[in-house]
């Protein structure tokens, strides 16, 4: 009897505990408009963007644009896509008649980044490409007006500009909290393996390590100073001249001058491990990130003390901005469009010019 009364004491005591238990609120689920993307190109980063809109609420993966039919059946197979949503380079123009798909992520090598967007946007689809948008400033001005032309959106793959640290620092350098910005370095390299790579073809890439790993260097030069340099200047090393061949830069240094009296001193290269790392000083203050740009998690302090913002996956938080951005017409607090990325190219375009002359050479955008 004492047994069965204290059970039955525990138990009511385990009932209240429990109704005195904070409610927990499950999260709301969205029903709001949902991005319906086709990816170009089904390379390793293709990979890494579809596992990341596994996780998407607002973006959902749907179509695959790829000149490989094995890559094709693989992933119809892995990511659920429709036969009537799968295309190759030759007949991906007809996706204009596909309701389907509202947007095309082109990842495919640099010089293809130009035709593939004029392509997808001429057939009325909204466009993302990645970076470099182009291998030249003429050729991202012919996309960004062709889009303009189409009516349709052009957003390039700055997944950066929607980490969570790299924003809290430039919250921070909009508050003031750093004071007058003086100095920017922006350190990105890494030693690359296979020299029959595309990268290290120049016509498929349209340079060496300034396009692709030095451009993040020069893109984070602009979003954490908060201004478009005017001047560069510019010197190339090459040890390997081999694998190095002409017209794919090894390594260059660049210096930015901006209009606020702040300079940048940056390295990108293809022949130095261990290269990731953003410094930003200014008269009160500083910001250093390291890593800074690679896939995660970024890590960083200032002069008040350690970043601490959460990590999530680059490609899930950029994918759900850009269909805000894209649907929802929203305003990020560091574009992303194709004028972003053509000023990134007139700068790229500029340093080949400093390399070549040796001399400092004015910004015209």
């Amino acid at each position: 009897m004492n047994s069965r009364r204290s059970f039955l004491t525990t138990l009511a005591g385990s009932t209240l505990a429990f109704h005195l238990l904070p409610k927990v609120q499950a999260a709301p689920v969205y029903d709001g408009p949902v991005l319906r993307v086709a990816l170009m190109g089904l390379g390793g980063y293709a990979n890494r963007v579809a596992e990341a809109m596994k996780d998407c609420k607002k973006a959902k993966l749907t179509g695959i644009i790829s000149g490989t039919p094995s890559k094709i059946k693989d992933w119809q197979q892995r990511y659920g896509i429709a036969e009537k949503n799968c295309y190759n380079y030759d007949n991906f123009d007809t996706i204009k008649n596909n309701p389907d798909i509202d947007a095309v992520y082109v990842i495919t090598p640099n010089a293809l980044h130009h035709p593939h967007t004029i392509r997808a946007a001429k057939a009325g689809k909204h466009v993302i490409c990645e970076k470099p948008m182009a291998i030249s400033a003429k050729e991202a001005k012919e996309m960004v007006d062709t889009c303009n032309k189409a009516n349709v959106k052009l957003l390039i793959g700055y997944r950066m500009h929607f980490e969570p640290k790299t924003l809290e620092v430039i919250r921070m350098r909009e508050a003031g909290e750093f004071g007058k910005v003086l100095f920017f370095q922006g350190l990105c390299g890494f030693r690359i393996g296979d020299p029959t790579q595309w990268r290290l073809n120049k016509a498929l890439a349209g340079g060496g390590s300034m396009m692709d790993i030095g451009i993040y260097a020069l893109n984070g030069a602009r979003y954490m100073v908060g201004e478009d340099p005017v001047w560069v200047t510019a010197q190339e090393t090459k040890t390997n001249p081999e694998k190095f061949k002409a017209g794919v830069d090894e390594t260059i240094q660049f210096q930015l001058g901006f209009p606020g009296g702040a300079v940048a001193s940056c390295l990108s290269t293809y022949n130095m491990n261990n290269l990731d790392r953003f410094f930003l000083n200014g008269e009160k203050g500083f910001a250093e990130m390291q890593p800074s740009t690679g896939y995660g998690p970024i890590k960083g302090r200032t002069h008040k003390g350690e970043l601490t913002q959460p990590h999530i996956r680059h490609q899930t938080i950029q994918m759900e901005e850009m269909a805000d951005i894209i649907l929802q017409h929203k305003k990020p607090i560091v574009p992303v469009d194709g004028t972003e990325g053509w000023k990134d190219m007139v700068i790229i375009d500029a340093v080949y010019e400093a390399v070549k002359t040796g001399k400092k050479v004015p910004i015209k955008y």
